[in-house]
Protein backbone atom coordinates (compact mmCIF):
# COMPACT_ATOMS: atom_id res chain seq x y z
CA UNK A 1 0.00 0.00 0.00
CA UNK A 2 1.56 3.43 -0.91
CA UNK A 3 0.11 6.77 0.09
CA UNK A 4 0.52 10.09 -0.19
CA UNK A 5 -0.57 12.13 2.67
CA UNK A 6 -1.07 15.91 2.72
CA UNK A 7 -2.96 18.82 5.06
CA UNK A 8 -2.98 22.41 4.98
CA UNK A 9 -6.35 22.59 7.09
CA UNK A 10 -4.10 24.92 9.67
CA UNK A 11 -1.08 26.56 10.13
CA UNK A 12 1.25 23.86 9.34
CA UNK A 13 1.63 22.33 5.56
CA UNK A 14 2.62 19.01 5.25
CA UNK A 15 3.45 16.54 3.10
CA UNK A 16 4.02 12.27 3.84
CA UNK A 17 4.25 9.04 2.03
CA UNK A 18 3.46 5.66 3.61
CA UNK A 19 4.85 2.85 1.65
CA UNK A 20 4.49 -0.73 2.59
CA UNK A 21 4.35 0.63 6.47
CA UNK A 22 7.13 2.67 6.60
CA UNK A 23 6.74 6.31 6.30
CA UNK A 24 9.05 7.16 3.29
CA UNK A 25 9.31 10.74 3.77
CA UNK A 26 8.19 13.53 5.58
CA UNK A 27 7.52 17.48 5.66
CA UNK A 28 6.27 19.96 7.14
CA UNK A 29 6.44 24.03 7.05
CA UNK A 30 5.22 26.39 10.16
CA UNK A 31 6.48 29.65 9.12
CA UNK A 32 3.62 31.33 7.95
CA UNK A 33 4.29 30.45 4.47
CA UNK A 34 1.39 30.74 2.20
CA UNK A 35 0.13 26.65 1.30
CA UNK A 36 -0.44 27.38 -1.93
CA UNK A 37 3.42 28.38 -2.80
CA UNK A 38 4.72 25.06 -0.37
CA UNK A 39 2.17 22.35 -0.88
CA UNK A 40 3.21 21.23 -4.46
CA UNK A 41 7.06 21.77 -4.00
CA UNK A 42 6.62 19.74 -0.89
CA UNK A 43 4.39 17.21 -2.65
CA UNK A 44 6.98 16.67 -5.25
CA UNK A 45 10.07 16.70 -2.40
CA UNK A 46 8.07 13.47 -0.85
CA UNK A 47 7.49 11.61 -3.66
CA UNK A 48 11.32 11.79 -5.27
CA UNK A 49 12.82 11.25 -1.73
CA UNK A 50 10.47 8.02 -1.16
CA UNK A 51 11.20 6.67 -4.44
CA UNK A 52 7.29 6.69 -5.51
CA UNK A 53 5.85 7.93 -8.45
CA UNK A 54 2.33 9.34 -8.58
CA UNK A 55 1.26 6.85 -10.62
CA UNK A 56 2.28 4.16 -8.10
CA UNK A 57 -0.20 5.80 -5.27
CA UNK A 58 -2.95 3.72 -3.84
CA UNK A 59 -4.77 6.72 -2.58
CA UNK A 60 -4.41 10.32 -1.39
CA UNK A 61 -5.29 10.91 2.31
CA UNK A 62 -5.92 14.95 2.78
CA UNK A 63 -7.07 16.74 6.05
CA UNK A 64 -10.65 17.24 5.54
CA UNK A 65 -10.54 19.72 7.90
CA UNK A 66 -12.42 21.43 10.25
CA UNK A 67 -9.45 24.63 10.06
CA UNK A 68 -8.66 27.24 7.79
CA UNK A 69 -11.05 28.25 4.53
CA UNK A 70 -8.56 29.18 1.80
CA UNK A 71 -6.01 26.53 3.54
CA UNK A 72 -8.69 23.50 2.80
CA UNK A 73 -9.45 24.80 -0.16
CA UNK A 74 -5.73 24.79 -1.73
CA UNK A 75 -5.52 21.24 -0.27
CA UNK A 76 -8.91 19.95 -2.01
CA UNK A 77 -8.12 21.50 -4.75
CA UNK A 78 -4.58 20.09 -4.85
CA UNK A 79 -5.96 16.33 -3.81
CA UNK A 80 -8.81 16.80 -6.53
CA UNK A 81 -5.80 17.47 -9.21
CA UNK A 82 -3.78 15.05 -8.69
CA UNK A 83 -6.07 12.21 -8.12
CA UNK A 84 -7.98 12.75 -10.97
CA UNK A 85 -5.15 12.54 -12.93
CA UNK A 86 -3.80 9.49 -11.87
CA UNK A 87 -7.39 7.99 -11.26
CA UNK A 88 -7.16 7.24 -7.53
CA UNK A 89 -9.45 7.30 -4.31
CA UNK A 90 -9.16 10.44 -2.11
CA UNK A 91 -9.04 9.53 1.63
CA UNK A 92 -10.81 11.87 3.98
CA UNK A 93 -9.21 12.68 7.22
CA UNK A 94 -10.12 14.86 9.99
CA UNK A 95 -7.68 17.52 10.47
CA UNK A 96 -8.68 16.72 14.46
CA UNK A 97 -8.73 13.16 14.66
CA UNK A 98 -5.04 13.55 12.56
CA UNK A 99 -4.09 16.05 15.65
CA UNK A 100 -4.80 13.30 18.48
CA UNK A 101 -3.35 10.62 16.16
CA UNK A 102 0.25 12.19 17.25
CA UNK A 103 -0.64 11.08 20.36
CA UNK A 104 -1.02 7.69 19.92
CA UNK A 105 0.87 6.54 23.05
CA UNK A 106 -1.20 8.53 25.56
CA UNK A 107 -3.80 6.56 27.82
CA UNK A 108 -6.12 9.53 28.63
CA UNK A 109 -8.85 11.29 26.73
CA UNK A 110 -7.17 13.60 23.77
CA UNK A 111 -8.66 17.25 22.77
CA UNK A 112 -7.44 18.58 19.51
CA UNK A 113 -8.84 22.60 19.68
CA UNK A 114 -8.24 24.86 16.93
CA UNK A 115 -8.63 28.10 17.20
CA UNK A 116 -11.38 29.47 15.14
CA UNK A 117 -11.58 32.72 16.23
CA UNK A 118 -15.00 34.61 17.55
CA UNK A 119 -13.65 33.18 20.82
CA UNK A 120 -14.22 29.69 19.84
CA UNK A 121 -12.36 26.63 18.97
CA UNK A 122 -12.77 23.85 16.44
CA UNK A 123 -12.85 20.63 18.78
CA UNK A 124 -13.44 17.10 19.06
CA UNK A 125 -11.85 14.27 21.52
CA UNK A 126 -10.95 10.44 20.98
CA UNK A 127 -9.17 7.84 23.08
CA UNK A 128 -7.02 5.04 22.06
CA UNK A 129 -8.65 1.97 23.60
CA UNK A 130 -6.84 -1.99 23.38
CA UNK A 131 -5.55 -0.77 19.99
CA UNK A 132 -8.52 1.21 18.59
CA UNK A 133 -8.47 4.52 17.87
CA UNK A 134 -12.21 6.03 18.85
CA UNK A 135 -14.13 9.21 18.35
CA UNK A 136 -16.04 10.37 21.69
CA UNK A 137 -17.35 13.59 20.86
CA UNK A 138 -17.77 14.49 17.43
CA UNK A 139 -16.11 17.62 15.27
CA UNK A 140 -18.16 20.59 16.12
CA UNK A 141 -17.47 24.51 16.67
CA UNK A 142 -18.01 25.83 20.09
CA UNK A 143 -16.74 28.12 22.84
CA UNK A 144 -13.56 26.56 24.67
CA UNK A 145 -15.75 26.40 27.98
CA UNK A 146 -18.01 24.63 26.45
CA UNK A 147 -15.64 22.47 25.36
CA UNK A 148 -14.29 22.42 28.65
CA UNK A 149 -17.91 21.65 30.53
CA UNK A 150 -18.23 18.02 27.94
CA UNK A 151 -15.44 16.39 30.47
CA UNK A 152 -15.97 14.73 33.49
CA UNK A 153 -14.93 16.87 36.78
CA UNK A 154 -11.91 13.42 37.69
CA UNK A 155 -11.36 13.53 33.92
CA UNK A 156 -7.57 13.74 32.61
CA UNK A 157 -7.92 15.57 29.51
CA UNK A 158 -4.81 15.94 27.16
CA UNK A 159 -5.04 18.81 24.81
CA UNK A 160 -3.23 19.56 21.67
CA UNK A 161 -3.80 21.99 18.71
CA UNK A 162 -3.09 25.57 17.70
CA UNK A 163 -5.96 26.67 19.73
CA UNK A 164 -3.39 25.54 23.13
CA UNK A 165 -1.27 28.86 22.96
CA UNK A 166 -4.49 30.83 22.91
CA UNK A 167 -7.06 29.35 25.80
CA UNK A 168 -4.54 27.52 27.69
CA UNK A 169 -4.84 30.06 30.81
CA UNK A 170 -8.72 29.46 30.78
CA UNK A 171 -8.16 25.73 30.55
CA UNK A 172 -5.90 25.64 33.58
CA UNK A 173 -8.25 27.90 35.64
CA UNK A 174 -11.12 25.39 35.20
CA UNK A 175 -9.64 22.14 35.52
CA UNK A 176 -6.12 22.79 37.33
CA UNK A 177 -3.73 19.67 37.26
CA UNK A 178 -6.63 17.77 35.51
CA UNK A 179 -5.54 19.43 31.58
CA UNK A 180 -2.39 18.25 30.02
CA UNK A 181 -0.85 19.66 26.63
CA UNK A 182 1.05 18.21 24.09
CA UNK A 183 4.78 18.77 23.30
CA UNK A 184 5.82 20.99 20.97
CA UNK A 185 6.72 18.67 18.07
CA UNK A 186 2.81 16.52 18.67
CA UNK A 187 0.99 19.61 19.23
CA UNK A 188 -0.21 20.37 15.61
CA UNK A 189 -1.28 18.41 12.34
CA UNK A 190 1.68 15.81 10.98
CA UNK A 191 1.11 14.67 7.88
CA UNK A 192 2.97 11.51 9.11
CA UNK A 193 0.27 10.57 11.20
CA UNK A 194 -2.19 11.15 8.45
CA UNK A 195 -0.91 9.09 6.61
CA UNK A 196 -0.72 5.77 9.28
CA UNK A 197 -4.08 6.88 10.18
CA UNK A 198 -5.66 6.86 6.64
CA UNK A 199 -4.33 3.82 5.65
CA UNK A 200 -6.38 2.16 8.37
CA UNK A 201 -9.47 3.85 6.95
CA UNK A 202 -8.37 2.55 3.27
CA UNK A 203 -8.39 -1.20 4.56
CA UNK A 204 -11.64 -0.61 6.08
CA UNK A 205 -13.07 1.41 3.16
CA UNK A 206 -13.29 4.65 3.95
CA UNK A 207 -12.23 6.61 0.95
CA UNK A 208 -14.27 8.14 -1.97
CA UNK A 209 -13.80 9.23 -5.83
CA UNK A 210 -11.90 12.52 -6.01
CA UNK A 211 -15.09 13.99 -7.75
CA UNK A 212 -17.44 13.34 -4.80
CA UNK A 213 -14.85 14.88 -2.08
CA UNK A 214 -15.89 17.92 -0.14
CA UNK A 215 -14.11 19.86 2.51
CA UNK A 216 -15.60 20.00 6.10
CA UNK A 217 -16.25 23.40 6.85
CA UNK A 218 -18.52 23.09 10.03
CA UNK A 219 -19.28 26.79 10.06
CA UNK A 220 -19.41 29.76 7.41
CA UNK A 221 -16.78 31.58 6.33
CA UNK A 222 -16.39 35.29 7.18
CA UNK A 223 -17.78 36.58 3.41
CA UNK A 224 -20.81 33.99 4.03
CA UNK A 225 -21.41 35.57 7.82
CA UNK A 226 -20.93 38.95 7.48
CA UNK A 227 -23.62 38.29 3.79
CA UNK A 228 -26.34 37.02 6.00
CA UNK A 229 -25.66 39.75 8.28
CA UNK A 230 -26.32 42.26 5.84
CA UNK A 231 -29.65 40.58 4.56
CA UNK A 232 -30.85 40.18 8.03
CA UNK A 233 -30.56 44.19 8.06
CA UNK A 234 -32.05 44.65 4.83
CA UNK A 235 -29.15 45.88 3.30
CA UNK A 236 -27.22 44.25 0.06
Amino acid sequence: MKILAIDSSGLTAAAAVYADGVIRADFSINNKKTHSQVLLPMINRVLSEAGVSPKELDAVAVGEGPGSFTGLRIGAATAKGLCLSIKKPIIPVSSLAIIAYNLAACSMTICPIMDARRKQVYTASYRFHDGEFKEIHEPAAMGIEECIGRFGEEENVMFAGDGVPVFKGIIQGKMGTRAYFAPPHLNLQNAASAAVYAAELYEKGRYVDAKEFRPVYLRLSQAERERLEREANGKK
